[in-house]
Formats: structure tokens, C-alpha cells, sequence
């Protein structure tokens, strides 16, 4: 463990707070903080213990790996696949353009599950569980508990929390806390709170998602998307592949999985999107189409689109995904990441729900709860820490849209693509922001 996790409470005064949701932004803001020995509690509505792996794979840029070196106590410590090179193919499936690059891919079921072994201490096939730490806060995870309102306590030192039972609402109860920190995702009830009528909004297309077992793959594809991030892009559409970790995070060539994410237009309220949207039962999702609902004919007219419009590597790993899912893709940001006097605070996606495109989304969980961690050890001021997480929100948020602006509702030469591509993949630092970006 590093010097930042060796901090102790000698000279810091012990605070208890509550994080509302239990994905990755929340718990690593849970582990960056127990870390220094204050005592969490996360509040996750899913109402089972454990939030459902969708089979999505995530990009682990620099502020994601950054964490993990600083908090990762576990003794695993490979979650990742390298790629070394980003290639670009055509409709033939030909490779037109190669870059060398460094990723690292892994996944987001064996990233919660390692998190969720250095927060609470949680056993699954995917890692060890480290010991505990004395130094250490309390922490504890709570299922089946949505947040319904938060005040400030009267006597203004902290903040009263109510929830409901997401299973069974007759059920209620609040709780206090020194400082609560909103995790709760793009569409953030704590973020409506105290930003009403502010509202995710719809960009006009989605990702269709999906992953496929490496060695069902043809040796074609698999030749395609080892080692590398592949990339098609045609009018309206776009689509990237690359490997994952398999089932319990195994990294077992032929074991791994075939992660790809394909764009393509849906214009509002069009008869396409309202199909694509509404499950086998019926059920028009707004946001979120999970795996398994999906409606088998609408699925079978994407594959069917897929083989007449994509490379065939790329179509055949969409035809061979078992299940499939589907996101809107969206924009949201607040205006502050502080609310109450800094007693409510929002971090990741609750802050900024960022296009997918521009692979940061777990990257900037990770650097809001560092960066939270070194403000409330006061390693950094409070202007410091606003001016830094509202720069990375607002400039990450600011360029996914410009991206899928230009790569969905423009015809880009592959010149032009790949150049947005290549500022995508670009390291994320202070640096870049402008000075629109760190106003407070």
C-alpha cells in the first residue's frame, strides 16, 4: 500500500459520511475515504446485494490505474488487457490504418468486484479479499435502499438522509451524516434535488452493446480484435471491439470476451427507437434496454442491418452476441459539484454523464474520488478541488459531445475520425483544462 493509504486520523478529524449508490464512483469514493479512516456508508437502490454484471467493458485510462496502484490492497493485481496498436478497418474489413497506442481493457464486473473487496470486504471468484486495516473506517454497503430527500440538520454540521425500501416502500427510515456524496449516476436524484428541471438529454443514438466468447469468435475475428482497439466507422454509424476479461475476470486466451460497443442513429420518438427500446414483455425502457429483455425481432433487424453495413468481423460479433443490450446515449452536467456549504457533494457520472466515446467515465470516478480524498485530508484547497473536478467534467463532457456531434450527424472523411480518435485516447490532465472549464 502507498503513502496515501498510510495517512492516519492523528491530526484529522473523524467524519461520517453517506454515499448514495453503489457502482464504481461510489465505491471508490467509499475506499478512498475509509482509507482515511472515516467511516462510510453506501445507500444502493438495486435490491439484491450485488449489482448485475451488463457485460460492458470498460477502457482503464491512467486516473482509473492511478487509483488501483494507490488503493488496490488485494493480491490480484492483473485486470486488464494491453493493446498495443488502435486499427481502423473498412467495409471490407480490411485494416486501412494502424496507430501505435497503449489501452488497457478490462471489465466492469471484475472492477466492482474488486472494489467491492477492498470497501466491505466482499468474497466472489474474481479476487482475494485483503485483510482488514485498524486504521481504517467503517464500512458498510446497503441494499435495497432509495434515497428520497436530503436537509440539512438544523443545527447546520451535517445533513439528515430519508429512504425508502426500493422492494417494499411501506418501508422507510432517514439517517444523519457529516457529509453525503451523491454516486448515483447520470440520472441522479441527488443531483435533481438541488438542480431541479435538469434532465438528461437524448443525442440522438445509441450503443448497442454486447460481448461474445473469444473462442466462439472465427479465427478471422479473433486474429482481428486480439491485442488491438478496432474500429469501423460509416454514415450514422460507428463501432469498436476489443478483448475483455471472461467470466470471474479470467484473462485465459480463448476465455476472454469480445467486448464491442456500436453506434447507431435512432432519431427521437421515431417508430425504430420505440421498438428498439420496448422489451419482450412490452415494457418501453427510457434510458437503459438491460440483457435479456431485449425483443428477439427488433434484435434480429439490427443483425441484419449489421451484416449489410458493418465489416464482417464486426458483424459477425454482433450476430453472435447471446445478450445484447441497448443505451441511449445522453448529455448531462451540473452547474457545481457542491451543494449545502459542501455538505453534499457529486462525483462521476452524477456529475457529469459523459458520451461514451470519450472512454472516461471510469477514469473520472476515480479522479473525483482521489481528489475528494486529498481535499477532505487537505492535501488540496476547497477552490483547488472545485476548480479541478468542475474543469475535468466540464472539458471531458464539452469534447464527447463534439465528438458524437462530428462522428454520428457528420460525414467525416476516416482522416477526420481518426483524428477525433486519437484526441480521445489522449492522457486527461490539469493541464488541458481552459479556463471556461475551471470557473467556480
Amino acid at each position: 500500500m502507498t503513502a496515501a493509504n498510510e495517512t492516519t486520523m492523528d491530526s484529522l478529524e473523524k467524519m461520517n459520511f453517506v454515499i448514495v449508490g453503489g457502482s464504481l464512483g461510489g465505491l471508490a469514493t467509499g475506499i478512498a475515504l475509509k482509507a482515511l479512516g472515516h467511516d462510510t456508508t453506501i445507500l444502493e437502490r438495486n435490491p439484491t446485494p450485488l449489482l448485475h454484471d451488463q457485460g460492458a467493458g470498460i477502457v482503464a485510462g491512467g486516473h482509473a490505474l492511478e487509483f488501483l496502484e494507490r488503493y488496490n490492497r488485494c493480491q490480484r493485481q492483473d485486470i486488464a488487457i494491453h493493446s498495443n496498436k488502435r486499427q481502423y478497418l473498412n467495409k471490407d474489413g480490411n485494416i486501412v490504418h494502424t496507430v501505435d497506442a497503449n489501452h488497457d481493457m478490462s471489465s466492469w464486473d471484475l472492477t466492482y468486484h474488486l472494489m467491492r473487496a477492498n470497501y466491505d470486504g466482499l468474497a466472489s471468484p474474481y479476487c482475494d479479499v485483503p485483510p482488514p486495516d485498524p486504521r481504517h473506517g467503517k464500512a458498510v454497503h446497503l441494499h435495497n435502499r432509495t434515497v428520497t430527500g436530503v436537509t440539512e440538520d438544523p443545527d447546520g454540521n451535517g445533513v439528515r438522509v430519508s429512504w425508502k425500501c426500493t422492494s417494499n416502500p411501506s418501508i422507510t427510515g432517514t439517517m444523519s451524516a457529516d457529509r453525503l456524496v451523491g454516486a448515483d449516476g447520470p440520472s441522479s436524484l441527488i443531483r435533481s434535488l438541488f438542480c431541479p428541471g435538469l434532465e438528461r438529454t437524448y443525442a440522438g443514438y445509441c450503443a448497442l452493446r454486447g460481448t461474445v466468447v473469444e473462442h466462439e469468435a472465427s479465427a478471422a475475428a479473433q486474429a482481428t480484435f486480439t491485442n488491438t482497439f478496432t474500429f469501423y466507422h460509416g454514415p450514422g454509424i460507428q463501432i469498436l471491439a476489443y478483448l475483455i476479461p471472461g467470466q470471474h475476470g479470467t484473462l485465459e486466451p480463448g476465455q476472454r470476451l469480445i467486448n464491442f460497443v456500436y453506434y447507431t442513429n435512432f432519431p427521437a420518438g421515431s417508430p425504430k427507437l420505440e421498438e428498439l427500446m420496448t422489451d419482450r414483455h412490452g415494457k418501453r425502457h427510457r434510458l437503459t434496454l438491460p440483457p435479456g429483455l431485449i425483443n428477439p425481432a427488433a434484435w434480429a433487424q439490427q443483425q441484419e442491418i449489421a451484416r449489410a453495413r458493418l465489416p464482417p468481423q464486426f458483424a459477425e460479433v454482433v450476430c453472435k452476441a447471446k445478450r445484447p443490450f441497448v443505451q441511449a446515449v445522453t448529455d448531462v452536467i451540473s452547474p457545481a459539484n457542491e451543494f449545502l456549504d459542501g455538505k453534499v457533494v457529486l462525483v462521476g457520472d452524477a456529475l457529469a454523464g459523459f458520451r461514451p466515446h470519450t472512454v472516461a467515465s471510469t477514469s473520472q470516478a476515480a479522479y473525483d474520488a482521489m481528489l475528494y480524498a486529498d481535499y477532505v485530508a487537505g492535501k488540496v484547497t476547497r477552490d483547488e478541488w472545485k476548480q479541478k473536478t468542475m474543469g475535468y467534467a466540464r472539458f471531458v463532457q464539452k469534447r464527447g459531445v463534439e465528438m458524437g456531434e462530428r462522428s454520428q450527424h457528420q460525414c467525416l472523411a476516416l482522416e477526420e475520425y481518426i483524428r477525433d480518435r486519437d484526441e480521445a485516447s489522449a492522457p486527461i490532465s490539469e493541464e488541458m483544462f481552459p479556463e471556461w472549464a475551471t470557473a467556480i
